[in-house]
């Protein structure tokens, strides 16, 4: 799996959806999507990221689709901060 960035159709909110592996078991194995959230002041700084959460793969998935229904857009702007 890879990382995905949305960002809103204002361009000063994002969402970076990630692969979460739980370290915590002998195998570690991807099963869950972490979310972080934060903001865009300006477009050519850093964002600042006010928090993030895991969810099952489905929840994220929803998530996604849902935001991309509301007008948000796949971005690859801030790949470099990720």
């Amino acid at each position: 799996m890879e990382r995905f960035i949305l960002i809103n159709s204002e361009r000063n909110r994002i969402k970076v959806f990630e692969p979460f592996e739980d370290v915590s078991k002998p195998s570690p194995s991807i099963d869950a999507m972490m979310i972080s959230y934060g903001c865009v002041y300006k477009r050519s700084s850093k964002p600042v990221m006010k928090g993030s959460r895991v969810e099952t793969i489905e929840a994220a998935r929803e998530e996604y689709k849902q935001l991309l229904d509301e007008g948000w857009k796949k971005t690859s702007i801030f790949s470099s901060f990720f």
